[in-house]
């Protein structure tokens, strides 16, 4: 098949949506497909990768918020480029403008939306949701919705990530919604890798011995991550237990989060780690994940400190929440640092060696981003050869 991802969030200097995109071109090499991504560029060009696919750069205006991304200004320009490589499956990789390009393109190929963002949990759900519920708030975005409902009568395909996204499209009334989870880097995250000597250096770096609980957390320093949420929630029940908190990662919001601690020796922070196999050294050398957004549509990080053997304690809303597994793993409701707390804490109630052992087992089964691409193609090549039948 000869797929293109006509991709608005693609960036090098990205994150999330450009790994995303490099797994896309390399396992779909791998499989056999033609794989070009058309992304607005500094300039017009094409980037053919070695290992397969290419990604075709279009001039484009830089985003005003943050120039790293620009956006498509032209449909016609886009237009024409389908019109020239002639796909069997067109996709949109973001719900906004670049949905309504793909959608108005008067081609015959099949057409999939791809959810890689969630805005509604992104923004209005937090901005609005300790004055209102949902209901309340999804009638305020009703022009929102609106237009998600139109997406899914005009694409053959919305895929989500997680259970949770796909179940509020479908309610919402969202029409060809599908789950297919993302998955994994193979042969990387397992709890084959813990390290008790990496274990024994981040709880010294939060000021605790070997007998003390490590949580982890891994993520960008942004609003909608909530780490000062998270850092109460781990301060609060280091009242009845000896826990010491390490957040990897960076961001804008790094200075206010720095404030946040106060200097309390149990909360370190670490900067990010960019290689693979070092990240997943530390996270197997944890003993759990403590994850405070629900916004996600899939939650990588939850998916990869399973992957690593952690039980985890994350929001029962949103894409980690699929990750919490049962009898290793706890959910907590909301965004208050009580009830991420109260999880906490019962997560390590009990029987706490019996949960990481439950929690390393199912680490044995981790999906893979494989086999998100292997499902994901397949669902392609059905809406192929149901379209060839029917003409």
């Amino acid at each position: 098949m000869k797929i293109v991802d006509v991709n608005a969030f693609y960036a090098p200097q990205g994150g999330g949506v450009r790994t995303y995109v490099e797994h896309k071109l390399r396992i779909g090499a791998a499989l056999g497909h033609d794989i070009l991504i058309i992304a607005p560029g500094k300039t017009n060009r094409i980037e053919t990768r070695a290992g397969g696919g290419r990604i075709r750069y279009l001039a484009s205006p830089a985003l005003p918020l943050d120039r790293r991304y620009r956006y498509f200004d032209d449909p016609a320009v886009v237009h024409a480029v389908l019109d020239e490589e002639q796909p069997d499956i067109v996709e949109a990789s973001t719900p906004w403008r670049t949905a309504s390009i793909v959608a108005d393109w008067r081609g015959p190929a099949a057409r999939a939306l791809i959810m890689h963002a969630d805005p509604l949990a992104a923004y209005a759900y937090r901005w609005f949701g300790g004055i209102a519920d949902r209901t309340v708030i999804d009638r305020g975005f009703q022009w929102f919705w609106n237009h998600l409902r139109r997406a899914g009568n005009r694409f053959d395909l919305v895929v989500s990530a997680s259970p949770d996204l796909s179940r509020r499209l479908s309610a919402g009334g969202v029409r060809n919604t599908c789950t297919i989870p993302l998955g994994v880097d193979p042969g990387i995250f397992s709890p084959l890798v813990r390290d008790m000597a990496v274990r024994r250096d981040l709880l010294a770096r939060c000021d605790l011995d070997t007998g003390a609980t490590l949580l982890l957390a891994v993520g960008r320093h942004s609003t909608e991550k909530r780490w000062p949420m998270v850092i109460d929630a781990c301060l609060r029940a280091g009242l009845h237990r000896k826990l010491g908190l390490v957040l990897i990662g960076d961001g804008r919001d790094r200075p206010r989060i720095v404030r946040h601690i106060g200097g309390n020796p149990h909360v370190h922070l670490l900067a990010p780690i960019n290689d693979r196999s070092r990240l997943a050294a530390v996270l197997a050398s944890g003993d759990a994940l403590i994850h405070g957004c629900e916004a996600e549509t899939f939650g990588l990080v939850a998916a990869e400190a399973a992957a690593s053997g952690l039980p985890v304690v994350v929001p029962a809303e949103g894409g980690a929440a699929a990750h919490a597994l049962p009898g290793c793993s706890e959910t907590f409701t909301g965004s208050s640092s009580i009830a991420a707390s109260e999880a906490i804490l019962r997560l390590l109630d009990g029987d706490f060696t019996r949960k990481r052992s439950a929690a390393a087992w199912h680490a044995m089964h981790a999906r893979t981003i494989d086999e998100h691409f292997t499902d994901l193609f397949a669902s392609y090549a059905m809406r192929t050869s149901e379209g060839q039948r029917a003409a």
